[in-house]
């Protein structure tokens, strides 16, 4: 599963990390970044959360 990120829409609200902190980090600004964006059955659950409590609507997955 690929995970994308739209950095540009992100509020920094860190919802994603506190999900998936092996997916995600924030930078220096709060803005979201990929530490990956490949994701294995083993953190999907997490980053379908992520995805659910994202304020901004800015994290979505690509199903092959």
């Amino acid at each position: 599963m690929k995970v994308e990120l739209e950095a540009d829409k992100c509020v920094a609200s860190g919802q994603c990390v506190v999900a998936a902190m092996e997916v995600f980090d924030q930078d220096d600004d709060g803005i979201a970044i990929l530490l990956t964006d490949e994701v294995g059955d083993d953190r999907l659950g997490d980053v379908e959360e992520a995805v659910a409590v994202c304020p901004a609507a800015a994290i979505r997955l690509v199903r092959p």
